[in-house]
């Protein structure tokens, strides 16, 4: 069966069956990171929060994130699923499982993943508070997106 590592979905993530994606006999040691929508960000008070992603893109960039990952840390296996959409607060944005032989390989690659999926995987959120609304833009946090999106070439391929 041909299991999808990387995806972008619009329903809740089911965290046990990513790491059933990356469970070999061979990994002594499976880490998952949760990346969860928190209620309270620099004093403001989040309602939930609008996940939007281009998202061909964005599988392929989650997949080049992996190829890295193998290059650096050749005997690991991750699996990243993004949500989309509208998501309240607790619930899961991100999930990441990565496995390797050793503990020290998995939680090395694991952190990788997510600084690089905030780097350059097109995903944007709009923040909804008690007292409005904002796109926040990338997901770094330093270039907002007006228009709620980035701008993208038409010609893009």
């Amino acid at each position: 069966m041909d299991e999808k590592l990387f995806d972008i979905t619009k329903e809740p993530i089911q965290v046990e069956e990513l790491v059933k994606k990356v469970e070999r006999r061979e990994a002594g040691a499976i880490t998952t990171f949760i990346g969860t929508v928190r209620e309270w960000t620099k004093g403001k008070r989040t309602v939930y929060l609008k996940y939007e992603a281009y998202v061909p893109m964005a599988i392929k960039m989650l997949e080049k994130i992996g190829q890295e990952v193998q290059a650096e840390w050749p005997d690991t296996k991750i699996a990243v699923t993004h949500r989309i959409g509208k998501l309240d607060i607790s619930e899961a944005a991100v999930v990441i499982a990565v496995s390797s032989p050793h503990r020290k390989a998995a939680y090395q690659a694991n952190e990788y993943v997510i600084e690089r999926i905030k780097q350059i995987v097109p995903i944007w959120k709009k923040e909804h508070w008690e007292d409005g609304e904002t796109w926040i833009g990338d997901q770094l946090e330093n270039v907002p997106y007006p228009e709620g999106k980035p701008r993208m070439e038409e010609d893009q391929g």
